[in-house]
């Protein structure tokens, strides 16, 4: 069995409270490394509180970046089936850091704030919808600043990398990490790793200061470069190691936060005191646990363009079709949201959503009737939906680009090739169809207001992390909280649409389109997503004492 262990009420500063009674969540920034490794050894005996911190000494992600197993998470378990899934902090495996004053208490900035530091007992809710007697459920640490810091400002060397596809907000991060590090913490020592993982081994860097990122929100794309795959997890420690690097913010999408999760590791078996911090970047939106990624805010806005200008040319000429491909490999939430933004599309497809094109409810015959009705019509379709339905796609389904993802067709071709092909065999009915494809023009534009001040909450958050000494994590919004999320509840799913919840019957409603699905899938898909319960300490037991037989 793992080590169960108990954090007592002495390692928490005086000021500390938590609306749980007998839970401490415990933080290194407060409490003496010593006194937390003796409490890791100790069983539990505390009655009613059973707070656990299982950490196996190898621990953590494999090289492929799958998940660690129950026993490698450090979890806190309290009552009332409370669980906190911890973060790593440095002192796991470098007890003896010393720890500094935060330089924030002497910030004129901050001098007008209430609580300058985050309490230690904090916590964010993942799930904040439940039944009066359901249990209490998984909780992360809130993010913010702390009043122990583990790196003097003199001392920090960070650097920052870019991975994957493009995205709006990129150089908001990048600016505000640098700010955040110089204004906020006095860290004048920062580089910029140039073209993605490989830039860590194989490109120069760009040293950056609040002078040389000064306006670069205001631009597209990443001034850093970008490029997928390139991840050799030896080469890069070796890489931060030699350059004296301490702070590592990685900003990538789900690819990219597995090679940040194995390169923690990495460092971590070295024992080196090296925070690695991840801020997630999708523009699809399919990173699970946080509310949405930066740049999808853009994404959907921009996308009204798109959508407009197909409605206009619909519109502009008898039985007009105007069909718009919109991004969105796995997850449909920005043809989802634009949809129900624009109000002028009359279907939207995604793919989590099958649908069919021939017979009874299919989609040919919903075209026809909309023509009918109103002489023009607007479609609006992910990337990744109806793959299935394109023959030459199970030809490549095994192939992978360098990122691991598998190469879609153009669905959007396909789908108004078969329109066209469809009304033509009829030949009771001319269409006038117009293709729109704005995705190269979504990912490269700057981010709007909304997203440039959610980057600045991304970046400002990680800084405060790294200075704390937590490591192995990624930053997000949880219910509209900031919080450190273990890189493991990251990468252990997607975040999809879910098409038996409320959002998904609003589109319907507002595009009076066919749900495309059989009402007996539709039962399945409520019965498994009905009521499902959240981990609790007895189950985490368990599944513990199940991987130890």
């Amino acid at each position: 069995m793992p080590t169960v262990s108990t954090t007592s009420s002495s390692t928490i500063s005086s000021s500390a409270s938590i609306s749980i009674p007998k839970v401490r969540c415990f933080d290194p920034a407060s409490s003496s490394p010593a006194s937390f490794n003796h409490h890791r050894r100790r069983s539990m005996s505390h009655g009613n509180c059973s707070p656990v911190a299982t950490r196996a000494s190898n621990g953590g992600a494999t090289a492929t970046g799958s998940p660690p197993p129950i026993a490698d998470r450090k979890i806190v378990a309290g009552e009332a089936g409370y669980v906190l899934e911890d973060v790593p902090h440095l002192t796991d495996y470098l007890p003896d850091l010393p720890t500094y004053p935060n330089p924030l208490q002497d910030n004129p900035s901050y001098s007008v704030v209430k609580q300058h530091f985050v309490n230690v007992d904090i916590t964010v809710a993942q799930k904040i919808v439940v039944h009066k007697n359901s249990p209490r459920g998984t909780h992360f640490r809130r993010a913010g600043p702390r009043q122990k810091v583990y790196f003097e400002s003199d001392e920090v060397h960070a650097c920052i990398v870019t991975c994957g596809g493009l995205c709006p907000g990129l150089n908001t991060v990048i600016r505000e990490i640098v700010c955040g590090l110089y204004h906020m913490y006095g860290v004048s020592e920062v580089l910029g790793i140039e073209g993605g993982y490989r830039g860590f081994y194989a490109r120069n860097t760009i040293t950056l200061t609040p002078k040389v990122v000064d306006d670069i929100h205001k631009r597209g794309g990443t001034i850093l470069g970008t490029s997928r795959g390139g991840h050799s997890t030896s080469k890069i420690v070796d890489s931060i190691e030699d350059r004296g690097i301490n702070q590592v913010y990685i900003i990538g999408g789900d690819g990219t936060q597995k090679g940040a999760s194995v390169i923690f590791e990495e460092i971590r078996r070295r024992g080196l005191k090296v925070a690695v911090i991840g801020i997630p970047k999708t523009i699809d939106n399919d990173i699970p646990v946080i509310d949405k990624s930066f740049g999808f805010d853009t994404a959907v806005e921009e996308a009204q363009r798109a959508i407009n200008a197909a409605h206009v040319e619909s519109i502009s000429i008898e039985n007009g079709i105007g069909v718009v491909k919109l991004m969105g490999r796995y997850s449909g939430f920005i043809a989802m949201h634009a949809t129900l933004a624009s109000r002028d599309v009359d279907c939207c497809l995604i793919p989590e959503s099958p649908f069919y094109l021939e017979g009874p409810g299919g989609l040919f015959e919903y075209i026809e009737r909309r023509l009918k009705e109103d002489g023009h019509m607007v479609i609006v379709i992910a990337e990744g939906a109806g793959q299935e339905l394109l023959s030459e796609s199970m030809r490549t389904m095994e192939q992978a680009d360098a990122s691991g993802n598998k190469p879609l067709q153009d669905v959007g071709l396909w789908i108004s090739q078969k329109i066209k092909d469809h009304f033509a065999r009829m030949r009771k009915m001319a269409i006038n169809l117009k293709y729109i494809d704005p995705t190269y023009m979504i990912r490269a534009i700057p981010s709007n207001a909304s997203d440039n001040v959610y980057c600045t909450l991304l970046a400002h958050s990680a800084v405060h992390g790294a200075m704390a000494g937590y490591t192995g994590y990624t930053v997000g919004p949880v219910n509209g909280r900031h919080a450190y999320i273990p890189f493991y509840r990251i990468n252990e799913s997607q975040h999809k649409v879910v098409i038996t919840d409320r959002m998904w019957a609003r589109l319907l409603s507002s595009t009076n389109q066919p749900s495309f699905l059989d009402p007996k899938e539709v039962a399945r898909k409520k019965t498994e997503e009905t009521h499902q319960p959240e981990t609790s300490y007895n189950q985490l037991e368990a599944a513990t004492a199940k991987q130890n037989e």
